[in-house]
């Protein structure tokens, strides 16, 4: 059964944008928002060269790493082809504006 931590609102994270979940010892979590307001979780790294995914530019369900221009899919975490390679997602849950992840998710390395 899930556990789940509230992290912020939806309203917390800008449209087009991410908020950045610390994570004590690991690499942050991204939390990103659309204009659909879909909310999306990634960590925070590219899988090409590790860039701050958070920085990127958001577009759709996708976001455009700042290092390298990489598109990487909000759902799956994956670079679109000819790109390659996946950074690793995290359950988002929406409860009355409430944005919360999974607590299990976010204590893995």
């Amino acid at each position: 059964m899930n556990q789940w931590k509230i992290i912020c609102r939806v309203d917390d994270i800008p449209v087009l944008g991410s908020r950045i979940v610390q994570r004590e010892g690991k690499v942050p979590v991204a939390i990103f928002r659309n204009t659909e307001d879909k909310v999306f979780a990634l960590l925070d790294k590219c899988p090409h060269k590790g860039g701050p995914l958070s920085q990127g530019i958001v577009f759709g369900e996708k976001v455009a790493c700042p290092m390298h221009n990489w598109n990487i899919e909000l759902a799956t975490g994956c670079a679109l082809a000819p790109d390659e390679g996946c950074t690793q997602t995290f359950s988002v849950r929406i409860d009355n504006g409430d944005v919360a992840l999974d607590l299990q998710e976010l204590a893995a390395a």
